[in-house]
């Protein structure tokens, strides 16, 4: 999972270098097509009058503001820092490893006891999983309650799928 993770955090930073080679060549060969863009994207904002044309001289008279405007409102691209592939291959990796061994901590403590221990890795992971979605909610926005119920769901229904697969492919004895 953290191989994912950085690879495709690789590729959405390729598409933004490209997306500013992209926009700096057309700043530079088409300033009035690229102009028109940045008002019609304020028009789109409400702008309206010598209010639209001012707003419009502000960003293309700082081309580094004008870049940025368009990569983020034309091509709806943030930029991926240098080391953004490395930081998320670390924290998916970390993530994976806490997260695979958090269902496998019943099945130490149960004796030998399979039943107990498919039973405990269910409820282990899913209070978990539930405090993990309070968490997400305090730190973003949205309902306690809902957002713990959602991931707790989620994450479990991720676990039921994965056991299904494997047990269907004879993955089970």
């Amino acid at each position: 999972m953290g191989a994912v993770a950085y690879t495709s955090t690789v590729a959405r930073r390729k598409q933004y270098l490209k997306g500013v080679e992209m926009e700096n060549s057309e700043i530079k060969d088409v300033p009035k097509m690229e102009r028109d863009e940045v008002r019609e994207i304020f028009r789109g904002w409400g702008y309206q009058g010598d209010e639209l044309e001012k707003a419009t001289d502000v960003i293309i008279n700082n081309p580094k503001a004008w870049l940025a405007f368009m990569m983020s409102y034309e091509l709806n691209l943030e930029p991926v820092e240098k080391n953004e592939p490395r930081n998320s291959f670390l924290i998916v990796l970390a993530a994976t490893i806490f997260g695979s061994f958090i269902p496998l901590i019943p099945y130490f403590l149960a004796g030998g006891d399979l039943i107990a221990s498919a039973i405990g890795s269910v409820i282990l992971s899913g209070i978990l999983l539930f405090f993990i979605g309070l968490y997400e909610a305090r730190v973003t926005v949205g309902s306690l309650w809902r957002s713990g119920l959602q991931m707790a769901l989620i994450g479990l229904g991720a676990g039921l799928a994965g056991f299904l697969i494997g047990h269907f492919i004879g993955a089970t004895p």
